[in-house]
Parts: C-alpha cells; structure tokens; sequence
C-alpha cells in the first residue's frame, strides 16, 4: 500500500473572507466554518477564535487536537466512519495543512482534560504551542450526559478539520513524503535477511470517556487486529478520549505517529518494518488476557523477531502493557516499551502499575507527577475554573491573578507515549 502525503506548510492563520491556502497563510471564513460545523441539538454555542506561537494565550480544557487534511487522490476520505464514508484509507494521495490544527475546547466534557499555552513554561511541554491553531469552544445544552457531550464535540472537531482540509485541495504541497508498505509475502521477499519488526499499538478503550475509534468503530469492540501503517497515517485511527492530557493521544497524534514514521525511515536498512498490529486497552481481566492472547499470536504468526510496544494512559493499562509484553516475549520475539510514569511528584515511587521481568527494554516519555508553575495569560479561550478539578489540578491549583501551580499532567501532550513531545532524556 503507497500513501504520499502533501505537506503545505502552514506559517500563520487569520479570519478572511475565503477560505483558502495563500503563500503559507490559512485564511478562514469563520461564518462558512461556523455553517459547516453547526446544527448539533446538543450543542448551545460554538465559538471560534485563534491562537498563535508566542502569544500570551491559554487554552483550557482542551478535547482534541485535529490535524486538517483532504484526500485529493484514491480510495476513501478523511475520517473514514466519522466524517466519511467507511472505505479502506492508507493509499493514494493525501494534502496536510501541515502548521495548522484544530483544537477542541469549552465546557469540560470528563475531569481528564488539559490545556495548551502558547507561550511561557507550559509552552516547552506541548508540541501543540508551536501549531497555528483554529480553536473551537462549543457549549453545551443544559443536564446533557457526558457521553452526549463528547459526541457532540468530538463531531465539530473531525468536520472543522475536514472543512478546513478542503483549503488544500488543489495546492502544490511545499513537500511530499512517500511511504509504502508490501503486502507480507512481498516483503518477505525483499528484505529477506533483515529482522522482521512490527509495532503493537495500544489503543486507549477503557469506556467511561476512554475511548478510540478505528473506521468508526469503538475499539473496545474489536480483537487485536494486522493494519498496513499507512491507514494510521491516514485518518483510520482517531481519538475519542478524554483520558489525562499529558499522555492521551489526540487525533493529531494518529495522524502522526513517530513511531510509525520512524519506523518508515529506517525500513529496508536496519529492518523489515512489516506492518502495525492494533489492539485495546481493557477494563476486565478477561478482555485484557483475551486481548493479549491475540496480540501475542498475531506477532508470532506473523513470523516477527522484535516489536515496539506503545501504551496510551497509565494505571489499568499499564497491565496490559505488561500482558503483551511478556506474552510476546514469551515466543522469543524482543520488545521494546515506550510509556511514561507517575512516579510522585519527587520521582521516588513506583513508576508503573504492574512490571514484569521480561520488561528490560524501556523508554519514558517523563513523569507526569512533576509539579510546575504556569504563569497567567492575558488571553484564556474557554474556561479557567476546571484548573482545581481537572488530572493533574488540586485544590488551590488556580490562583487569584490566574497563574496555575499542578502536576505536569494537565498539559496536553506533554509525555505523550508514542514519543510525540518535546521532553527528552539526558544522561549525566
């Protein structure tokens, strides 16, 4: 499967009587964007505002994080099973606004929601401080259940991305990346002499708000499956969670794994990369052996002789996280874990749930009990009073003159555990 990517660098974004892509600047007719993403029952006001790198500007509580793009070439469209129809995506040609994002905000929909600044510390910790971003603050109907509300916004997120998307259509992408998967029999062939590598990719189903969306479909409903690494990148996967902002993968995230970029970029040099096996994150010990036993089988049936396995949240999953590790090496295939801790905010506990000796390889994306200061903003897009009540916040989080004292945890992205964020690891 052969997707190219078209990136049009996206360097600012500003209101305009069109929208359109010119010279690097996304210009947006908020009244059509306002049209395109209304008529939800559920919803009393959408609001629409921009932020920009280096502005003294907080956003809070973030949703979601949406990357826009169009499918200009092949099969499918953007958000198969959400926004379009369900058709398998992965190839042909696909234009990104890539500098450009669409955040999701308001009304808090679960208490694990985050918040984004645009400049000062809390801007060091989120890749989302250096994006152009249309923010979407969407208010809800009075008594509507939490589940109601999530929909609902999650909904205006996929189509103010698809309808900003749209913008590029008919762009000459600044760049375009070709990634390109066979199918196994294919690659066996080609790289016969290199080590067969895949990448488990948890997936974040634990109900209650803690969900993810595959073609449309809530994960927790599926058994580990095989998907070509394409799909990921093409909009299959999208995030439906409202899990803790440092680790939980927003939409953006999917559509950019770096996992699964990296992987692409050493293919067929140090490796066979031979594709990405999903699977769900459980509540119950059954689902999670079941889930596991299957993960567990695909990677030996596949034939694999090392795997990245990446976790999304902590606590409960990170026994799955375990359960696939040790199953997996079990049949003499070598993973690699990627996660991040909570390990108290002096780093001294313990950092996961649940450990398992044949977990010796790890990497940390940070510990999200760190405490840090934010500093107040001149500009708030939402709401600062979910700042005490929110993961991560406590009482007296939220200070008179607007300035927040909480765990690193409520900003989002911050220890993403698919690697997508700015902490990194030194050794002294």
């Amino acid at each position: 499967m052969r997707l190219e990517l078209g990136n049009i660098f996206i360097k600012d974004v500003q209101f305009g009587e069109a929208t359109k892509v010119e010279k690097g600047t996304l210009y947006v007719n908020k009244a059509e964007l306002l049209e395109a993403v209304s008529g939800d029952p559920r919803l009393t006001k959408i609001e629409i505002d921009i932020a920009k790198p280096g502005e003294e500007t907080r956003i809070m509580p973030v949703k979601d994080v949406i990357e826009p793009r169009v499918k200009v070439e092949g099969p499918g469209g953007i958000f198969p099973g959400m926004v379009s129809k369900v058709d398998v995506v992965g190839s042909g040609k696909t234009n990104v606004l890539k500098g450009a994002a669409v955040v999701t905000a308001g009304k808090i929909v679960g208490f694990q929601e985050g918040i984004i600044d645009m400049s000062g510390l809390g801007a060091e910790y989120t890749p989302f401080s250096k994006t152009q971003n249309i923010v979407i603050v969407c208010t809800p109907v009075e008594k509507l259940q939490q589940h109601e509300h999530e929909h609902a916004v999650r909904m205006v997120g996929y189509k103010a991305a698809a309808y900003l998307g749209e913008a590029g259509r008919n762009i000459t992408p600044d760049e375009v990346k070709v990634y390109e998967t066979p199918t196994l029999m294919e690659g066996a062939k080609l790289y016969p002499n290199l080590p067969r590598v895949a990448y488990v990719y948890m997936l974040q189903t634990q109900g209650l708000l803690h969900d993810t969306y595959v073609y449309g479909v809530d994960a927790k409903k599926i058994v580990p499956t095989f998907i070509y690494p394409t799909e990921a990148m093409d909009g299959a996967i999208v995030s439906g969670n409202c899990v803790s902002a440092c680790d939980k993968n927003p939409t953006y995230n999917h559509l950019n794994n770096p996992i699964i970029e990296d992987l692409y970029e050493r293919h067929g040099k140090d490796f066979n990369f031979v594709g990405v096996i999903i699977t769900n994150e459980n509540v119950t010990l059954a689902d999670k052996e079941r889930s596991s036993n299957w993960t567990a089988k695909l990677a030996e049936y596949l034939n694999l002789d090392a795997v990245i396995i990446s976790e999304e949240g902590f606590g409960n999953p990170d026994t799955d996280l375990m359960m696939n590790c040790k199953k997996i090496a079990a049949k003499g295939i070598k993973t690699v874990l990627v996660t991040d801790e909570y390990a108290g905010r002096d780093g001294a506990s313990q950092s996961l749930a649940d450990a398992d000796k044949a977990a010796d390889a790890v990497v940390t994306a940070g510990n999200a009990n760190e405490i840090i200061s934010l500093p107040p903003m001149k500009k708030v897009i939402g709401y600062l009073e979910p700042a005490d009540t929110i993961a991560g916040g406590f009482a007296g989080s939220l200070k008179a003159d607007g300035s927040i004292t909480a765990e690193l945890q409520v900003i989002t992205g911050s220890t993403s555990e698919i690697g997508y964020t700015k902490l990194s690891a030194v050794e002294y």
